[in-house]
């Protein structure tokens, strides 16, 4: 019934400016806005929808994977520009963040929000 449709997916965060500039000059990924409404313009022609919610709440799961050619060089490029990594208890990290044994090379961040993010080199 819609296995057709353009789907997209969005998230919240509690603002928009803080996201704006967090995506678009941290991470370099292009943005547009639109009634009151930030798309995020990722690979693969997949809009992702980012709407402001004051009461927003991050959710405790990673909502964007990104995949990278280099992981340590995606991370330290990061890490210059402010992005300070996660470490999750039950998982061996590196002295940069970067999980290696439970699948793919994968490190985790997140947004002024509060929303968890990742970079990950597939294997």
């Amino acid at each position: 019934m819609l296995a057709d449709s353009p789907a997209f997916s969005g998230f919240a965060v509690p603002d928009l400016e803080a996201a704006r500039a967090f995506y678009a000059d941290t991470l370099g990924i292009d943005t547009t806005e639109e009634n009151g409404m930030l798309t995020l313009h990722l690979g693969g022609e997949r809009p992702t929808l980012v709407y402001p919610k004051p009461d927003h709440e991050p959710a405790n799961y990673t909502i964007l994977n990104f995949p990278v050619g280099n992981i340590e060089e995606m991370v330290d490029l990061l890490a210059s520009r402010g992005v300070e990594f996660l470490r999750y208890e039950g998982f061996e990290q590196d002295e940069r963040g970067i999980a290696r044994t439970a699948g793919p090379p994968i490190a985790w961040f997140t947004d002024p929000a509060g929303n968890v993010l990742s970079v990950l080199q597939p294997e």
